[in-house]
C-alpha cells in the first residue's frame, strides 16, 4: 500500500471512504455518528494545501483510506482517519499514523495527539496499539481543551470520549 499526498480531485473521494467507514458505528449502536456528514470539501482543501493531508492508493492509484491533520500545541493532531471497509484490517490506517509521525518529526513536532471515543473497539483500544496513550486530565493542553470543547458542542460527549498523545521523540533528562 502507497502513502502519498492527497491530490486536489481526490477530495469528493475522501467524503465517500469516510462515509463507507462510519457506517461501522450503527453496529456499535451509535446512528448519529455513522449518519453524520465528512468535512466538506472546503474544510479538506485547507487540509490538502497545509500539506497536512495524505491517501492510502490501490495499485491503480485510487484512494482507500486518509488521514488529514492540524497543528495543535506544537504537535500534530489528527482530525480525521478512515479507511474504507473494503480494506479494513490491513494495517492501513497504522501506515497513515506512522506517515504523519514521520511528517511530524520533520517538523519537530514532539508528539502526535487525537481525540476519540473509548469504548469504540478501532477506536482508543486501536490506537494505543499504535503507540497513543491517554492523557491525564492535567496534561490536556489548551487547544486540545477547546477541540474537546466544539466535541461537546457537536454532541459527541453522548459516549465516553478521550484525548491520546503518541510521543515521536524522548526529551533529555534535566540534570
Amino acid at each position: 500500500m502507497r502513502i502519498r499526498a492527497v491530490h486536489p480531485d481526490e477530495l469528493s473521494a475522501l467524503q465517500e471512504i469516510e462515509r463507507a467507514a462510519g457506517q461501522r458505528f450503527h453496529d456499535v449502536g451509535m446512528p448519529e455518528i455513522a449518519d453524520d456528514e465528512p468535512l466538506s470539501e472546503r474544510e479538506l482543501a485547507c487540509h490538502q494545501q497545509m500539506g497536512l493531508a495524505w491517501v492510502a492508493v490501490d495499485a491503480a492509484d485510487v484512494p482507500v483510506a486518509y488521514l488529514i491533520a492540524d497543528r495543535v500545541d506544537g504537535n500534530l493532531h489528527v482530525e480525521q482517519i478512515s479507511v474504507h471497509p473494503d480494506h479494513a484490517r490491513r494495517g492501513i490506517g497504522r501506515l497513515l499514523l506512522d506517515r504523519l509521525a514521520d511528517h511530524a518529526l520533520e517538523e519537530s513536532a514532539p508528539a502526535l495527539t487525537l481525540t476519540t471515543f473509548t469504548d469504540v473497539p478501532w477506536n482508543a483500544a486501536y490506537y494505543t496499539r499504535c503507540g497513543f496513550q491517554v492523557m491525564s486530565e492535567g496534561d490536556i493542553t489548551r487547544e486540545l481543551r477547546r477541540i474537546r470543547e466544539v466535541e461537546a458542542a457537536h454532541g459527541l460527549d453522548r459516549w465516553p470520549r478521550v484525548c491520546l498523545r503518541r510521543a515521536l521523540r524522548s526529551t533529555p533528562a534535566a540534570g
